[in-house]
């Protein structure tokens, strides 16, 4: 579990291929201290597990559907990547809770920049859209943001300078990939009001809610 909330920035050292999963090593300036062998750690909003640790470089495992869903199977080296920790239970929630399970891809096809903050309008699968709701939030290759609005299947952020120089949000351009994971509440509620499956008027009524 993570809160969107970026910690610091890697650099990616390399992506070894192994098959269709991979082996993913990063470098950066973050405490490792507290990192262990078997934590889990946000990369660009992907959940992994650390399985080497070794100064300010770390390693992890990319299954083959991390690969498949996320921006990670086009990184290369000397890229930057966002990092965050897992969230321990006493760690203030600065975001909204993140699970590090990307749902897709979208890609970035405005960039605007505002007074002092830049939007982002970013085009994403139509599966997807119906989870996003204005003033709802969402997370950009790990980073939790407000959507402004939504128009069919594009979704607007606003970034404000902080985030611009301490997240890889800051350089992206248009046409860019970024990894999309949509608030889980939605699709909780989506399964519960599903018909025959979750709650609805036969529910209601078997539990004595309707008369």
């Amino acid at each position: 579990m993570f809160t969107g909330i970026v910690e610091s920035m890697g650099t990616v050292k390399r992506l070894a291929r192994k098959g269709e999963d991979a082996r993913l090593f990063i470098d950066t300036s973050m405490n490792l201290d507290d990192l262990k062998i078997g934590d889990s750690i946000a990369i660009n909003g992907a959940c992994l597990t650390v399985t080497e640790k070794t100064g300010s470089i770390f390693s992890a495992d990319v299954s083959a559907e991390t690969m498949a869903r996320t921006n990670i199977k086009l990184l290369k080296s000397g890229e930057k990547v966002n990092l965050e920790k897992s969230l321990r239970m006493n760690s203030f929630l600065g975001g909204h809770l993140v699970l590090g399970h990307v749902d897709g891809m979208g890609k970035i096809q405005e960039k605007i920049i505002k007074a002092n903050s830049i939007q982002f309008g970013v085009e994403i699968d139509n599966e997807l859209s119906r989870y996003v709701v204005e003033k709802g939030s969402v997370a950009v290759d790990g980073i939790s943001l407000t959507v402004n609005s939504c128009e069919k299947n594009r979704i607007y952020v606003n970034m404000i300078p902080y985030t611009a120089r301490n997240t890889t949000l800051g350089f992206k351009k248009v046409a860019d990939l970024v990894n999309i994971e949509t608030d889980i509440i939605a699709k909780y509620i989506e399964k519960f009001l599903t018909p025959g499956k979750g709650i609805d008027m036969n529910f209601l009524a078997e539990h004595g809610f309707l008369k």
